[in-house]
Parts: C-alpha cells; structure tokens; sequence
C-alpha cells in the first residue's frame, strides 16, 4: 500500500475509534464532565472536528471561512455531524493535495513550523486524534466502566 493510502487509512481508524468509543452513550453522559479538565466527551467530538477544519481547511488550503455555529451550543446529533462533515472535507483536501504540498496557511507557534507539508498534517491529526480517542476511552470507562470499545 503506498504512503499516500496507509495515512489516511490510520487516520480513518483513529476516528472509527473515537466514534465506537462513544456509541451508545446518550446525551447526559455526552455532556458530563467526569475528568478535572471540565471537558465532556461531546466538547472533545467537537474539539476534534474543530482540529479537522483547521488543519486541512485553514492550514492546507488556507481558505476556511467562519467556522459553522462557533458560538451557539450544539446538539449531541449535530456535534457529530460537524465531526463527521468535517473528516469529510478533510478527506477530499487530502485526496486532491500532493504529501509533499506546502500549506498554504499557517498554524501560530513553533507546530506551524514544523509542519511543512500535508504529510505533516495528517500526522500530526493521526496523534492528536489517536491521543483524544485515549482519553476517551478513560472517560466511557469512568461513565459506564466499558472498556474496549474501539472499531471492531
């Protein structure tokens, strides 16, 4: 398989986990903090496709616009659409650029860089989603004590 297939592909795994890692859950325990960050599982959803838009959207492409309802709460179901639209977008960007493309837009601080082309960035959205999905993981056990719960 080459490079530009196997990214993608551990891209795509590490978000199939952090959307099993969540299945089933309803809107309370989406939306209870049970960590001392404050942060719930469906603000990490939304987190995640917030890390999504900019990377590919604003950093590769350097044309995102406003993000979508940035100041209104969204709904457990529309959390999720924002998430899964924006791996979306993310895909078809990552589809149409070559690895070895210069990011048209910048990420501020010492990340933007060291992330000098689009192989930088799905890397870079490998780790932080893989690293999100851990602690995920940590949170559904605290909720409901289930545990491996990733894609099967």
């Amino acid at each position: 398989m080459s490079e530009k297939n196997t990214l993608p592909a551990f891209l795509r795994a590490q978000r199939a986990s952090v959307l099993a890692i969540l299945d089933g859950l309803g809107e309370e325990a989406l939306t209870t903090a049970v960590l001392p960050s404050g942060w719930t599982p469906l603000g990490m959803v939304e987190h995640l496709g917030d890390a999504e838009r900019h990377w590919f959207q604003e950093v590769v492409t350097g044309t995102a616009g406003p993000p979508p309802g940035e100041h209104a709460p969204r709904t457990p179901a529309a959390a999720f659409v924002y998430y899964r639209e924006q791996c979306r977008r993310s895909d078809e960007i990552f589809a149409a650029t070559p690895l070895s493309a210069t990011p048209r837009g910048r990420h501020p601080g010492p990340l933007g860089d060291e992330i000098t082309d689009l192989r930088g960035v799905v890397l870079h959205l490998i780790e932080e989603t893989a690293r999100h999905a851990g602690h995920l993981d940590v949170v559904r056990e605290l909720l409901d004590d289930r545990t491996g719960l990733g894609p099967r």
